[in-house]
């Protein structure tokens, strides 16, 4: 799969994102789009409009035009890639597809959007059935919202669009926020295992569904430890961690410790031995399906990354870390949203 598939999906419904409206839907819903599971698909299945799909699908076009359904980004950002899943459409498929992408303040209504500035941000495209296409974007604009338009018809299963989140600054500045969430521009850059499930889940949104809807590694068998590395959203001054095992009633881990640094710079992070990383939470005992808060030491340091040591192994299901924003880390936030103006 290409690089950009590794970033956050700023389209999926479980980070906040919608389908706002669609040219039609006569066969299947437009919210199927962003849905976080994969699609399924069960032979035989006649519902009063034929064959159901775990997907949007329209009707056949019998005149001029093309369909089209508008999303609204969970979370703002600059786009890097889309991926189109035409999953199980195998004779209803579009042959070809193109994605405009606007941005737009506020929450603003399908009719209102009608006067956004839309750029094309993936060219038409030629698409196939039953197929996963990554199409690459190549544009460094911050986008709200994206239109999928599909030519002339057909059925899509899902839409990813994959990008670097970039919050919007007046929802950030001046207020504790979390600075490890994904919707504010937090991600995961290392972690020593994902056997089970990927380290960012810890960081979405809202509680974990069940036991597979945040990191949780392979057993150990080895004196180690596993460990995470979260670049949080901006530099800022943690103040509370919140680390929650929530559905994890016997995968939990036993104890875990937290370090945090101020790193900034093209250069790699140093190693966990050294001097530069702090300690922000000491070596700390943990219980299975359980919402843990820590207080933090006031006036604390400045911190770009933390590392989440966890002992042995296990899960976890969310990861928080409140706090505030620098000055510095504002001043940059505000700079890069007001010079990309999309």
């Amino acid at each position: 799969m290409s690089d950009f598939t590794n970033l956050p999906d700023l389209a999926l419904r479980t980070n906040r994102a919608g389908v706002i409206a669609a040219s039609d839907e006569s066969f299947e819903e437009r919210e199927n789009l962003v849905n976080p599971w994969q699609p399924r698909f069960a032979e035989h299945t006649f519902g009063p409009k034929g064959q159901e799909y775990d997907g949007w699908e329209t009707r056949r076009h019998r005149g001029p035009g093309h369909d089209w359904a508008i999303i609204r980004l969970g979370m703002p950002g600059v786009i890097r890639g889309v991926v189109i899943d035409t999953a199980w459409f195998k004779g209803n498929y579009p042959p070809f597809t193109s994605i405009e992408a606007c941005r737009a303040g506020g929450y603003p209504s399908p009719s209102e959007l009608d006067s956004a500035e839309w750029v094309e941000i993936v060219p038409r495209s030629a698409l196939g059935g039953d197929a996963k296409h990554e199409l690459p974007v190549s544009d460094d604009r911050i986008f709200t919202h994206v239109r999928l338009n599909i030519y002339p018809d057909g059925g899509v299963a899902r839409l990813r669009v994959h990008g670097e989140v970039i919050p919007d600054p007046t929802l950030l500045t001046g207020l504790t926020v979390d600075l490890a969430a994904l919707e504010n521009g937090a991600r995961t850059v290392a972690c020593s295992n994902m056997f089970y499930s990927a380290p960012d889940n810890m960081l979405s949104p809202g509680l974990a569904r069940n036991q597979a809807d945040g990191w949780e590694t392979a057993r150990r068998r080895d004196s180690g430890n596993d460990w995470a590395v979260i670049e949080l959203a901006a530099q800022g001054i943690p103040a509370l961690i919140e680390l929650d095992t929530t559905n994890l009633l016997f995968n939990a881990p036993g104890e875990t410790r937290i370090l945090g640094i101020d790193h900034q710079g093209p250069e790699p992070l140093p190693p966990a031995d050294d001097p530069a990383w702090f300690e922000l939470l000491p070596r700390t005992a943990l219980q299975p399906d359980t919402p843990h808060r820590f207080r933090l030491a006031p006036a604390g340091r400045a911190t770009t990354h933390v590392r989440v040591d966890i002992y042995p192994d296990g899960g976890i299901a969310r990861l928080r870390i409140l706090g505030a924003l620098t000055t510095e880390a504002e001043q940059e936030l505000n700079s890069r949203w007001t010079s990309n103006n999309g």
